[in-house]
């Protein structure tokens, strides 16, 4: 809902100042009509206290994959689309979905069709959505594309938070290594070690590292803080405002020795199984090209797939700049050209999809049992690092003793 600001006369001839909740601004006017209030003037208030404030995605993945089932089952079942959305703004929880669709649903009584109604809000609805929408409402298949749409999405959803889960551990105890070696530096070494410096005990060359470092940690970890944020702040700056940086970035995940075949493989895969969506709806084949374009986002990919888009203006096919980059594998290549020259390119692709998402799925599952033991014995190592160079001092002393 939006917030205006409005100056009205009441019926008993009095003026009211005040604010109202509308979609619009003629509904607006319509609820101060319907109040008894007739408005002299009407705006849309500006006022920070009256902005939905959000951070990120206006909606989350599951709730969206979520819509586009229930949409794809009501339509399937008869419901008209005006109904169904408002059947799906009255029942879901997620607040930047229910704001939308109450305003999809207005545009929708007014005549206005669909994939343009939802095109206002493209922090809810992606250009993918938009467009396959656009082609369901041209052919008269809308049921059927929908369906795809939330097959399609429900799978991205998936191959997405299997990755996010395959990440999340190594992360979560990189964070914890780097506490326990940062509480063991400022606390525990210092408190050691001026017990052995009293005695005049000789420290090993592994105590006078793992001190001078714990010094330096105490003494400018304001700097140490300093430095992070500032090299955080750069990255985040030039991701997102340099694209040679940004594509250089992606580049150097691709090439990661373990991760960079998953990031690969997650890329093919999501690309692909765009790219049948798109083709099985009736979505010219250049026209699928700009969108999966848009919203692949790779640009690694995003520039192969551009260099695909030129060849075909230019007669070519598909598949001679994707078997040009490294990216790509034979079997991604082969399986294009056969679709090509076959006439199923949408089969072919949805088949690719597949044999990637499958292959994710077991490399994701086998790095988590291989990263698990890995990251035990690296926090075993920092510990025992440090550990050691609070012990020898020990034996050192008690020899002299």
């Amino acid at each position: 809902m939006t917030v205006f600001r409005f100056t009205g006369r009441t019926l008993q001839g009095t003026m009211e100042k005040g604010t109202i909740e509308a979609m619009s601004k003629q509904q607006a006017m319509k609820k101060l009509r319907d109040k008894g209030i007739n408005p002299r003037q009407i705006e849309e208030s500006k006022s920070i206290f009256h902005k939905d404030l959000t951070l990120g995605r206006a909606i989350k993945n599951e709730d969206f994959v979520i819509y586009c089932r229930q949409f794809s089952t009501l339509i399937r079942a008869g419901i008209s689309i005006v109904e169904a959305t408002h059947i799906l703004g009255e029942q879901t929880s997620s607040k930047g979905l229910k704001k939308a669709l109450n305003g999809v649903e207005e545009d929708l009584r007014s005549g206005i069709a669909f994939s343009d109604a939802a095109a206002k809000f493209p922090r809810i609805f992606p250009t993918l959505f938009v467009n396959m929408m656009r082609s369901g409402e041209a052919t008269g298949n809308l049921d059927d594309t929908l369906d795809r749409m939330a097959f399609s999405y429900e799978k991205s959803f998936k191959l997405k938070k299997k990755i996010q889960s395959a990440m999340a551990y190594p992360i979560v105890l990189s964070v914890l290594i780097v506490c326990v070696a940062t509480f063991m530096l400022i606390w525990l070494v210092p408190k050691f070690t001026a017990n052995f410096e009293s005695f005049g005990a000789q420290l090993p060359p592994i105590t006078l590292i793992v001190l001078a470092f714990s010094h330096a940690l105490k003494k400018f970890w304001w700097i140490f803080l300093l430095v992070i944020i500032m090299v955080t702040g750069t990255f985040i700056y030039l991701y997102k405002n340099n694209k040679r940086f940004h594509f250089y970035t992606h580049y150097v995940l691709l090439k990661l020795p373990i991760f960079g075949k998953v990031f690969q493989k997650s890329a093919i895969a999501r690309m692909t199984r765009t790219l049948a969506t798109l083709f099985s709806s009736s979505v010219p084949i250049l026209n699928a090209l700009v969108i999966v374009e848009k919203v692949i986002g790779n640009p690694v990919i995003e520039d192969v797939v551009k260099k695909s888009k030129t060849s075909l203006e230019k007669g070519s096919s598909l598949a001679e700049p994707l078997e040009a980059s490294w990216v790509f594998p034979p079997l991604v290549t082969q399986m294009v050209s056969i679709g090509e020259q076959t006439g199923s390119l949408d089969y072919m692709l949805e088949k690719i999809a597949e044999f990637y998402e499958d292959d994710v799925d077991r490399t994701v599952d086998s790095l988590k049992s291989l990263i698990e033991p890995i990251m035990i014995i690296l926090l075993a190592a920092v510990v025992g690092f440090i550990m050691a160079a609070v012990m020898l001092p020990m034996f050192s002393l008690y020899e002299q003793i």
